[in-house]
Order: structure tokens, then C-alpha cells, then sequence
């Protein structure tokens, strides 16, 4: 792997007689979306503010691209945190100011840009964040989502290359929850900028997160893949993970994915030699394109129901599903073989076509985003595994196996 864009090493820091963090040591990598989760006054916070320079150390070293900000001369420090851009909790936005003077309010303070210039990167990260319409409105005359499009769009209008987000999904519902993480996401793969996140929404945000920081106890517990935190053996997760994940997936009512593999561990327990179960691999295809015909909440929405209408149909004769990844969905039912499997797609499928895709859309045209059409393509596949099997390798055959149930083409009308 390449050298760390940011790393600490035993980085502590006290406030008074209390200890905040405690010799911690972490990585970051360019590129990628980082998040870091912890319970809350853990000091997640206090580690952002760390990173982005407006706390320093009492102890330890923090490195940008592998120099010592403490060695830095003054104008070279200044240029590396010039890097750095801010995405608020709550947005931060100013109501006395339009969303054109919000956006360009950084360029304003902190260049010698002429007015022209000014306006023509404005105008364009409104245009590539779909705000033009917006221009002159002003963050009380927004929806939520606008107004977190907003604040996005002044984070990136000085052309950082490393975006930091403070509890972006705060407070939020469900739907919008995840609105607002997909968002991060794809402006992120836009735009190419390094994504740091400070969160408490797990599971949800381990769709779009490359790594995991995980703050536990005044330091560093884990840093890894979101995979490989699912094998992590620490109190934190009892502590943490299960305070914070509940049973069920808020989006879509499913298990977590770490809850689904504790369920599916207790079925092989339970199974004798020679004895099946099967798998089913559901995907909504085309997600970027629904996003940019309906907006992230309503492409969000769109998902839930689907989820839903999954597990109302399989939970109801003994299966238990999970979202695997943003757009994908993962069935097991216990006790049966392809055959018996096949014949029950077929009446999902018979039912799916009815009344289940509708809903989706249904779910899905709540906010229209432009006039148009969309294209609603779902896909399934079925594999067959046994208890001595690894459950991932049986997902992957019946991901490989997956062909189209149902389509629906629907015009989007403002």
C-alpha cells in the first residue's frame, strides 16, 4: 500500500486533568472515503480537529504525505492545510445569504480572485451539484437535501483535495440518512478528493466507506476494511457495534450484515451432514442512473421498499435477508435446495412483477429530479451451499448466476 496522505503517531491530547485521546496512531490513505466511528464523546471530534489543524497535540507527531507538520515551515504548513476543506454537521450555511453567496463566501475570504473568476467556479460546482436552480434562493427556501448539497458545494469550491465531514447525517431520517451518504459518495468518485468522516450511523455507513477508524477508550482500537472489522475481536464491539447497529438496518428494516452472518452461523449449527440451504443474490441495477433521474432521497426510497418487499415475501417462510452492498441484497432460506428455491423465485418473481417493482417506483418518484424517464431493472440469482461451506462463496456463485425478473420504464414529470 502507499504511504499514508495523513498519520498520527502517539498523538495525545488532554484537556486539564482529562485525556481526550491517548497515543494514538492511525493512517489515512489519498483517495479513499475513511470514517471514523465511536460512541458518542469519545473524541471523534477532537480527532478531526486535529487533523485539519485547528487543534495540535500535546504529545505525538501528526504527518502530511510523510513530513511532520511540527518541521513544516510556516508557508508550507499553511499550503498543506490549504488542502483541507470543512463540511459542518449542520451546514453552517448563512440565511442572510444566497446559495450563490454562500458557495463563494471561501473564495471571497481567502483568495485575490477577481469577480469573474469567482463566478465562473461557482457556476460550475452549482452546476455539477445541481443547484442552478437555486442560484438565488436562500437556505431557508431549501429542502434538507438542497441545503446539504449547498454546503457540499462551498466544501469544494476551492478545489480541496481532502474534504472532511462532522457527523453529516445527523439527526437525519433513515432515507435521508443514506441520501446523504450516497451523495458523499459519488461526488467523492467525481471528484477525487480524500473523504473523512466522523459517524455513529453503522451499518449504513460501511456502503461507502474504503476504511474504518474505529475510537474506543481514548485511542485507536482498529483500522481496517469494513470486512475486516466484521472479524474483529474486541470489547469494542460489544460496547460499540452493538449499541449503535441494532438488530435491523434502519434503510430498509433487513438485518445488519453483521447480525445476518451470526443468524446464518446459528442455522449451520444446527444442520446435519448432507443437509442445504440456498442463497439468493437480488441487485437494482443502473444506481447512478436512478440517482440522476430522481435525486439521492428518492433513489434511497426506492431501495428501502425494495428491501422491504424482499423480506415481507421470504421472511414469511423462513428466511432472513440483508443488504450486501448499496444495491444489492442477500436472501438465505435454511432448509431448502435449488429446486425448491427456483419455484419459490418464481412466485416472487409472478408477484415481483405484479405489485413489487410498482412500489419501488412508487417509493422512488416521491422527488423527482428531472424530467425524463428511468428504467427500474432488477436482477436475481440462487446458488445452493452446505454447512461445511463458506457462506461468501455461495454469494458470489449466485451473484454469478444472476439474470433479469423485472423491468419497469417509468417518465419522470416535474
Amino acid at each position: 500500500m502507499e504511504p499514508p496522505l495523513i498519520e498520527f503517531k502517539d498523538v495525545t491530547k488532554r484537556f486539564g486533568l482529562r485525556t481526550v485521546l491517548e497515543r494514538v496512531n492511525l493512517q489515512i490513505y489519498e483517495g479513499q472515503v475513511t470514517t471514523i466511528i465511536g460512541l458518542s464523546g469519545s473524541g471523534k471530534s477532537v480527532l478531526l480537529k486535529h487533523i485539519i489543524g485547528l487543534l495540535k497535540p500535546d504529545e505525538g507527531t501528526i504527518l502530511f504525505k510523510g513530513k511532520p507538520l511540527t518541521t513544516m515551515k510556516k508557508n508550507e504548513k499553511a499550503a498543506s492545510l490549504a488542502q483541507f476543506s470543512y463540511m459542518f454537521q449542520d451546514n453552517a450555511l448563512f440565511d442572510s445569504m444566497t446559495v450563490y453567496e454562500n458557495i463563494a463566501l471561501p473564495l471571497r475570504e481567502t483568495t485575490n480572485l477577481k469577480k469573474a473568476e469567482i463566478d465562473l467556479r461557482v457556476t460550475a460546482r452549482m452546476e455539477q451539484l445541481e443547484l442552478s436552480d437555486a442560484a438565488n434562493k436562500y437556505p431557508s427556501e431549501l429542502s434538507g437535501g438542497m441545503q446539504k448539497r449547498a454546503a457540499l458545494a462551498r466544501a469544494l469550491v476551492t478545489d480541496p483535495k481532502i474534504v472532511l465531514f462532522d457527523e453529516p447525517t445527523s439527526g437525519q431520517d433513515p432515507v435521508r440518512k443514506n441520501a446523504i451518504l450516497s451523495m458523499i459518495a459519488k461526488y467523492q468518485r467525481k471528484f477525487g478528493f480524500t473523504a473523512i468522516l466522523v459517524s455513529h450511523e453503522i451499518p449504513d455507513v460501511y456502503f461507502i466507506s474504503n476504511r474504518i477508524l474505529a475510537l474506543y477508550d481514548q485511542a485507536i482500537v482498529f483500522q481496517g476494511t469494513p470486512e475486516e472489522l466484521e472479524n474483529f475481536d474486541h470489547p469494542f464491539k460489544d460496547e460499540v457495534i452493538l449499541s449503535l447497529e441494532g438488530l435491523r438496518e434502519e434503510l430498509t428494516g433487513l438485518y445488519s450484515k453483521r447480525q445476518f452472518k451470526v443468524l446464518h452461523h446459528v442455522q449451520l449449527k444446527q444442520k446435519t451432514l448432507g443437509e442445504t440451504y440456498s442463497v439468493v443474490v437480488f441487485t437494482l441495477e443502473e444506481m447512478d442512473a436512478i440517482i440522476t433521474s430522481l435525486g439521492h432521497e428518492a433513489a434511497q426510497e426506492a431501495l428501502r421498499s425494495m428491501g422491504v418487499y424482499i423480506d415481507k415475501h421470504f421472511g414469511a417462510i423462513g428466511g432472513f435477508s440483508t443488504r450486501r452492498h448499496t444495491n444489492e441484497f442477500v436472501t438465505v432460506l435454511p432448509y431448502s435446495d435449488l429446486t425448491e428455491v427456483e419455484s419459490m423465485l418464481k412466485d416472487f418473481i409472478d408477484d415481483f412483477q405484479e405489485q413489487g417493482i410498482r412500489g419501488i417506483w412508487a417509493g422512488g418518484r416521491k422527488q423527482p429530479a428531472s424530467e425524463g424517464g428511468v428504467e427500474f431493472v432488477i436482477l436475481a440469482g440462487i446458488a445452493q451451499g452446505q454447512p461445511v461451506g463458506n457462506i461468501d462463496s455461495v454469494i458470489n456463485s449466485a451473484k454469478h448466476q444472476q439474470k433479469e425478473i423485472a423491468r419497469l420504464r417509468c417518465d419522470v414529470r416535474r
